[in-house]
């Protein structure tokens, strides 16, 4: 018998308006695929149902033939105030032998068990570092774990991207297993939304045989301020481009453009708004760097790539931890807060110009204290667990009153925190309404329904080997990274290698010179061309900031002294050069373009795509996504809101040859 008391049609009504629907369709539906582990599961008039709360009836929320919409009214009408403190915290899995990192032996289950059991989180975010069979395994566990909740409510995994080449904590993953494709800036390189859109289903498909449900991606943040030290995790400095790749980026991640579905990764567009348009390129990780400055042309530009996700129906956004000056919306200054405290962006931008309807999760850290071993750590500061907050603008504010504000701005959830007692405390002190809180919890609830997690949040850790990576997908990202590169000079025709080539080479092993037909040598002085792995500029400007050590921060150039240019020079007086040159930055090349024959970019290539392209196998197709400015006089100079403005530069946007054949 179901059971549609007032109360919860009341509730749905009243949360969700005129998108309550009552029933998926007025006939019987197919049966879908039931998977439980400790849960009962009934049988309705032939059709199978998991007893999520365990009464031995079928609750609304636990009939799948209703809609999401329905079903998540009903079940936030059941929840407790702590429930859905719980489910407004993004939290981390806690690992085994790591602090902080990517563990490569598992989840650690006592913690993890307090944490869902006790503290009623539901969503978290994975970094480990292990095979695909083993990250199907770890998952599934802990999706075993959620059922012994007092409603069985399936856990929310999330991921930063793991199918590229940098691993950075807090804004990258190490893949262990999954397919490897160029940086996103690569598939900017090609410009082939087609090729994007493929990857995302790909990477959809992957993410979920392994039990990861949300990436925390794409980031479109424009690359405005060349020393930005994220700026590579976007799609360059086009607004244009941003927007077609994050709407095809999308569009492959949930499977489609309207909206979630059942075989869905929920997509998570980043940083709203104007992330990259920082001083000096200083990261809004840091204190140091929490500024984004813009005016109102600058503005408009760095809001356009996130139309794209909002064309294929994104169901999550991100917002940037800056503080962004010099913005006005509605006619008003935007308030000096970090934009997850920003009402004016979440509520009246956001939600209210461009009708966003999704899940806004925070950035990692928000609500924490940025204390002085925060602030401005030294040599001296004491070793043990980092400090992390980035509350900026809200330094006074207390934790509790850090997540009444958020929330109050528009934040449905929290990440990389885990105190829901707080919200619990600003729901009793009046500072935060359960009706506001109930918003956020139907929202995050309904993408559940909507991903089939309440019928089964289970995979079968044995299709990863069919499904993560398989030869003809290898095949396939193997030859995205090698056309994504950009072959910037090769004025003396040295491209593509002929077979027997004897090749002198640094950063690339012997065994995959060997296998691409060339011939490796160890003395320079035996070879016929040299190919050298080298990196665009940086500093360590922050060492003693977790993030500062972290990132690559300062100077753009090529100096007199730094071991790459004195390695191609020393080498060029012997032997053609071939710079295989990964540009996380726009580097400055300077006495480099001088130094090195050949020049060939990347944004991300192993060794066997790299060698594909200087043999001729896979020919580099690439432009460049962003220019490459001709001085750090011209860098300093630019405005960091604005697309490709420096004086000019050495290599514009866009170029880029094709080798001679």
């Amino acid at each position: 018998m179901l059971r549609t008391g007032t109360a919860h049609r009341t509730l749905c009504t009243l949360l969700l308006g005129a998108a309550c629907s009552t029933a998926f369709a007025r006939g019987l539906p197919a049966q879908l695929t039931i998977g439980s582990r400790t849960i009962p599961v009934i049988v309705i008039d032939g059709l199978q149902f998991r007893d999520l709360d365990r009464d031995g009836q079928l609750t609304p929320y636990e009939d799948w033939r209703r809609s999401p919409d329905v079903r998540s009214a009903d079940l936030v009408s059941r929840m407790t105030l702590e429930e859905k403190a719980g489910a407004v915290m993004h939290g981390n899995f806690p690992e085994i032998a790591t602090e902080r990192g990517m563990s490569s032996l598992g989840y650690d289950p006592e913690p993890l068990r307090a944490l869902v059991q006790s503290k009623k989180i539901t969503s978290f975010l994975t970094r480990l570092a292990v095979p695909p069979a083993r990250m199907a395994e770890q998952n599934n566990a802990a999706q075993k774990l959620a059922e012994g909740g007092r409603l069985g409510i399936p856990l929310t995994v999330s991921t930063d991207p793991r199918h590229h080449f940098l691993y950075i904590t807090g804004q990258g993953s190490n893949g262990a297993g999954y397919s490897r494709w160029p940086e996103s800036m690569g598939f900017a390189a090609l410009g082939d939304v087609s090729l994007v859109r493929q990857f995302g289903d790909i990477a959809r498909r992957e993410y979920r045989a392994t039990g990861i449900h949300q990436a925390l991606s794409p980031q479109v943040d424009l690359y405005t301020e060349p020393r930005w030290a994220r700026g590579y995790g976007g799609f360059g400095s086009n607004p244009q481009v941003s927007r077609a790749m994050a709407s095809a980026y999308v569009e492959g991640f949930q499977g489609g453009r309207g909206g979630i579905g059942q075989d869905s990764v929920l997509a998570t567009i980043k940083h709203w708004v104007a992330y990259g348009a920082t001083e000096n390129g200083l990261d809004a990780h840091n204190a140091y760097g929490h500024i984004s400055r813009v005016n109102a042309r600058t503005f408009k530009l760095q809001i356009e790539p996130f139309l794209g996700g909002f064309d294929a129906s994104v169901g999550a956004v991100m917002p940037t931890y800056s503080v962004v000056d010099g913005a006005r919306v509605n006619g008003k200054p935007v308030e000096q807060v970090g934009a997850g405290f920003n009402r004016q962006l979440l509520t009246d931008l956001l939600r209210g110009r461009y009708r966003f309807k999704g899940i806004i999760l925070s950035d990692w850290s928000i609500t924490n204290d940025c204390l002085q071993r925060c602030m401005a750590p030294s040599a001296e500061t004491p070793q043990g667990r980092a400090e992390l907050g980035m509350p900026w603008g809200v330094e006074g504010l207390t934790r509790m009153q850090r997540f009444a504000m958020g929330m109050n701005a528009g934040i449905d959830q929290f990440g990389g925190v885990a105190e829901p007692e707080l919200i619990v405390e600003a729901v009793h002190k009046g500072m935060l309404s359960e009706a506001r809180l109930n918003q956020s919890v139907v929202r995050l609830m309904t993408v559940k329904f909507q991903m089939g997690l309440f019928e089964n949040p289970f995979v079968d850790a044995r299709d990863t080997a069919r499904t993560v990576n398989p030869p003809e997908v290898a095949a396939l990202a193997l030859k995205a990274q090698a056309e994504a590169q950009v072959l910037l000079k090769d004025p003396h025709k040295l491209l593509p290698l002929k077979p027997g080539t004897r090749v002198f080479a640094r950063g690339i092993s012997a065994e995959a010179i060997l296998s691409a037909g060339l011939v490796p040598v160890t003395n320079p002085a035996q070879a016929q061309v040299a190919l050298v792995r080298i990196s665009a500029p940086f500093e360590r400007l922050h060492p003693y900031h977790f993030f500062g050590s972290r990132q690559h921060e300062g100077r753009l150039d090529f100096r007199a002294g730094d071991p790459d240019l004195v390695s191609v020079q020393e080498l060029s007086a012997k032997v053609p050069v071939i710079a295989a040159l990964f540009l996380d930055r726009p580097a400055v090349l300077g006495g480099m373009d001088t130094a090195a024959s050949t020049i060939l970019a990347n944004f991300g290539v192993s060794d066997e795509a790299l060698l594909a392209s200087v043999t001729g196998r896979i020919p580099p197709k690439g432009k460049l996504p962003f220019e490459l400015p001709s001085s750090m006089a011209a860098v300093e100079a630019q405005d960091p809101a604005l697309p490709d403005d420096s004086l000019s530069p050495l290599y514009r946007h866009g170029a880029g040859i094709m080798p001679h054949h």
